[in-house]
């Protein structure tokens, strides 16, 4: 007896091949699929609640060791799960990877194979066939001939094969579920594509100046073909709408995009919800705050001094200057304003209240000097942030949704025999179940009263 012996590279393949397919049944299985769209639902949850791309500050401020939130939530915890911009992270789109490799399995091992076989038809032949249906019905009377008009009114694509027949309809409901599953894919293609493109930037600006796009909080790995580097923005004014009682209502910026040679190639009002966007680049306007004020002492030259945020200690948002009143700088008054009204608060050095002063009038100090305040400026605070992915990702969703309406449409299988006087028809369907069985139902009633009208003629 000769063995064929095996040889080490059949051995090898071989081995490949048997844990190539388990990997494929285990990546199909439904349950890991639920377990990886629930990790994914999770830790996108996280990111919305956690904010994203800020400052080391900010979280140390706001996420302390002691205490740490839940007991464990602490900055370090935060940078080194990488918390703090979720959707960049190895295992975030990893987990994105693995979970559209779990789609694609399924559909090569389910979905393709049963749209395959809808597409194919057979004929039943043996009456005892019709046995294993459902619905299904034995009568004294009917032809194939008298079925076939009633199944093409109802849009049935008809197959026959002498005292055969073999009848379907939406098979388009077969084809929805892998349009469902190619919408998912595009949509973890686009999001995987704008992590790794994408970048988030935040810029204050006063009115009047020009800014490009320097200070990315976050960026993708291959981001740096989106930062724009052929145009700058300039802020033409900024000013804030408020209400009776005082409060802000709106901000708005006007905003121009500038190319090389300064040519003004696009320019927008902006403001809360209504972003400026270019070039797939999106400014919105999210803050804002003062930048300086100008001053005149008398009759001397018109000063510009910057404006800071003072530290209220959460009592509202306040900024100061100082403005000195003597050439050694010896002496001088504090500046401070609450928003863009124009209306300013004096104050000496000792911290006493000298007076309020709006913007184009003037406040008498010590020593014979009159102050005037010609302008306060606005600065605008913008988020800028360029996401390559979200075309990919809404095409995606209008496939996942076409998909879904197509798989609403049953698809429905109709078999009929003729053997001699006897006559069956049966047949199934893969939803709306109670329908389907009144349109049988409703066929066999027809075929029995063209057949009494037959005889009777």
């Amino acid at each position: 007896m000769n063995i064929e012996e095996t040889s080490p590279e059949q051995t090898v393949l071989s081995n490949f091949k048997r844990g190539f397919r388990r990997s494929i049944k285990i990546l199909a299985d439904l349950r890991l699929a639920i377990i990886l769209l629930l990790a994914i639902a999770l830790f996108s949850i996280s990111g919305t609640v956690i904010e994203q791309g800020q400052s080391l500050a900010f979280y140390q401020t706001n996420y302390p060791e002691n205490p740490a939130l839940f007991g464990f939530l602490t900055w370090k915890v935060l940078l080194i799960l990488g918390l703090d911009h979720v959707y960049r992270t190895w295992w975030f789109l990893s987990l994105l990877v693995v979970f559209g490799s779990s789609l694609t399995a399924c559909s090569f091992t389910r979905q393709i194979p049963t749209l395959k076989s809808a597409r194919r038809w057979s004929y039943y032949t043996k009456s005892k066939q019709f046995n294993k249906l459902v619905l299904s019905a034995e009568l004294d009377s009917g032809s194939l001939n008298s079925l076939e008009p009633l199944l093409g009114k109802k849009n049935y694509k008809i197959f026959r094969e002498g005292d055969s027949l073999y009848a379907r309809k939406g098979i388009i409901g077969r084809i929805g579920p892998i349009i469902v599953h190619i919408g998912m894919l595009v949509i973890l293609a686009g999001s995987i594509w704008g992590s790794m493109t994408g970048f988030f930037a935040q810029e204050i600006a006063p009115s009047g100046s020009i800014f490009q796009i320097r200070n990315i909080i976050d960026a993708g790995p291959f981001a740096a073909s989106q930062i724009p580097q052929n145009w700058v923005v300039k802020v033409n004014d900024f000013w804030i709408d408020y209400t009776p009682d005082g409060n802000i209502d709106q901000f708005y910026s006007d905003l121009s995009v500038l190319d090389r040679q300064g040519e003004e190639v696009d320019r927008k009002t902006i403001y809360v919800n209504q972003p400026l966007r270019y070039q797939g680049v999106t400014l919105y306007q999210t803050n804002w705050g003062i930048d300086a004020v100008k001053v005149q002492l008398n009759n001397s030259p018109i000063f510009r001094l910057p404006m800071a945020q003072l530290d209220t200690g959460g009592q509202g948002r306040f900024w100061g200057t100082w403005v000195p009143t003597k050439p050694d700088l010896s002496d001088g008054v504090s500046l401070v304003a609450r928003d863009l009204q124009g209306t300013l608060f004096a104050y000496d050095r000792t911290g006493n209240l000298i007076g309020a002063v709006r913007e184009g009038g003037g406040i008498d100090l010590l020593n014979g000097v009159t102050l005037k305040v010609l302008e306060l400026i606005g600065s605008t605070g913008l988020q800028i942030k360029a996401d390559p992915g979200i075309p990919i990702v809404y095409s995606g969703f209008a496939l996942l949704m076409i998909g879904v309406v197509m798989s609403y449409f049953s698809h429905s299988q109709i078999w009929a025999l003729q053997e001699g006087d006897r006559f069956y028809l049966g047949g199934k369907t893969n939803r709306a179940k109670v329908t389907f069985e009144r349109e049988i139902i409703a066929i066999l009633e027809q075929i029995q009263s063209s057949a009494k009208l037959n005889s009777s003629n």
